[in-house]
């Protein structure tokens, strides 16, 4: 009898074992050499032959490394890594990350989204789960810091940065409630595409009921500053409280927007207010590429292995966006939240970009450093630089290829992070089950 008791609570112990992401690197305190690879440090510069110092979970330096000869115990470890690649770890600038898990039937893991016009007051990152299965498939996809929003109907709440390795939120916060995410409403009712809009009902007035939302949106901002200008409150009241960045520059406007007419309308809400503007989607932003540029408004491009959005618009548009959008001078970084892929195909997203007119280097700064300046975190990571966290990329092969990207190792703050996950695991315990080679 015990000895049954005993051989289930082992047994379940190891289904439990099994169903665990790999514990989170410790604090990086060894003095890591890189030597040898081709480093692509991320603002377009290439070094043949590299060799870049780590220490403290810092970059110390980086160089040509051509005849580099290491002082004796100058560092811990090196690492040779001749022949392969060096990237800044890549970015996923806005998802449902830690906040969704299965989004097909089982609502107790998810919590993406509330109920509620209003909720500028929720904050992501408190709900974030560190534990999600798909944060090891991102890492081994060279996905290493998330930006992390909600969702909702108008006003949606306060998104955040992480970095994923971590044991809770507060490790994983990379950067805390860096902007308030609306969604804008659509001027239009569209039947099929991939056009996700806002769709009033049948019978309404699309443009009337837009325009009442948005008169929803810019009654709430005024009385935020009006909320603001006052030197005592009675109450706090804490949506009000919650955009408070905003005013002062230390938060963005992030505004979910396809249609050209959304984002004329996002502009012109940001100009109203003084507010820094992120347009997010952008289907039709390469329509308007000029006056964007013109106006400094970034844009984080979505879904662009999609098809095109009108009829009448070219088979490949969404392919070759990001081209238009680097020619006119408009900071921009892509984005992957296909419902199929969930979030991984980020890298392969800009081998496409760099297909239909980016260059490679362009298009990796489209997921590395273009990324972390729209983020508000581009003086700690996006590129390969003194000072900047160790987030690095160790790739046999293009990282922006399908067919020859394999990480090999990836570092979050200088820490050798896991690359095992789900996928692997399973992987692994089938390949054992049928005995396949």
């Amino acid at each position: 009898m015990i000895k049954n008791i005993c051989t289930t609570y082992l047994l379940l112990f190891s289904a439990i074992a099994f169903a665990q992401n790999p514990a989170p690197a410790d604090t990086a305190t060894k003095r890591i050499l890189l030597l040898g690879g081709i480093a692509h440090v991320g603002n377009g510069t290439v070094i043949e032959q590299s060799a870049i110092g780590i220490a403290q979970g810092k970059i110390t330096f980086i160089m040509d490394g051509k005849g580099f000869k290491p002082a004796r115990n100058a560092f811990d470890t090196i690492i040779d890594i001749y022949g392969k690649h060096v990237y800044p770890g890549l970015i996923l600038p806005t998802s449902d990350l830690g906040l969704k898990e299965i989004s097909a039937g089982v609502r107790g893991s998810n919590d993406h989204t509330e109920i509620g016009e209003n909720n500028a007051n929720i904050r992501s990152i408190v709900a974030y789960n560190t534990d999600s299965k798909i944060i090891g498939v991102l890492r081994e996809n060279g996905i290493l810091l998330a930006g992390v929003a909600p969702e909702g109907e108008l006003i949606e709440g306060q998104a955040s940065v992480v970095q994923l390795d971590a044991w809770n939120y507060e490790d994983a916060a990379y950067k805390m409630d860096n902007g308030l995410y609306i969604n804008m409403p659509s001027f239009m009712v569209r039947r099929g595409g991939r056009a996700a809009f806002m769709r009033p009902g049948p019978g309404n007035d699309p443009v009337k009921a837009a325009m009442e939302k948005i008169e929803t949106i810019k009654t709430f901002f005024t009385d935020a500053k009006a909320y603001y200008q006052e030197k005592t409150h009675a109450t706090n009241n804490l949506k009000l409280e919650a955009v408070r960045g905003l005013f002062d520059g230390k938060q963005k406007l992030f505004v979910r927007a396809n249609e050209v007419k959304q984002i004329l309308m996002a502009m012109d809400l940001a100009k109203t207010f003084g507010f820094k503007l992120v347009i997010v989607g952008g289907t039709e932003a390469y329509q308007i590429a000029d006056l964007l540029a013109e106006n400094n408004v970034p844009i984080i491009l979505d879904r662009q292995h999609s098809l095109p959005t009108m009829e009448d618009d070219d088979v490949d548009q969404p392919y070759k966006t990001p081209a238009v959008l680097q020619k006119a001078g408009v900071l921009f970084c892509l984005n992957d939240t296909h419902d199929q892929s969930r979030f991984r195909n980020l890298a392969f997203n800009a081998g496409t970009a760099a297909t239909y007119g980016l260059t490679k280097e362009q298009a990796l700064s489209a997921v590395t450093l273009n990324a972390a300046k729209i983020l508000g975190i581009e003086d700690k990571t996006g590129t390969i630089e003194i000072g900047k966290d160790a987030n690095l990329l160790i790739v046999n092969g293009d990282l922006l290829d399908m067919k020859s990207s394999v990480i090999a190792q990836a570092f979050i703050q200088g820490r050798n992070v896991s690359l095992d996950n789900k996928g692997k695991q399973l992987y692994e315990r089938y390949k054992h089950k049928y005995q396949l080679k």
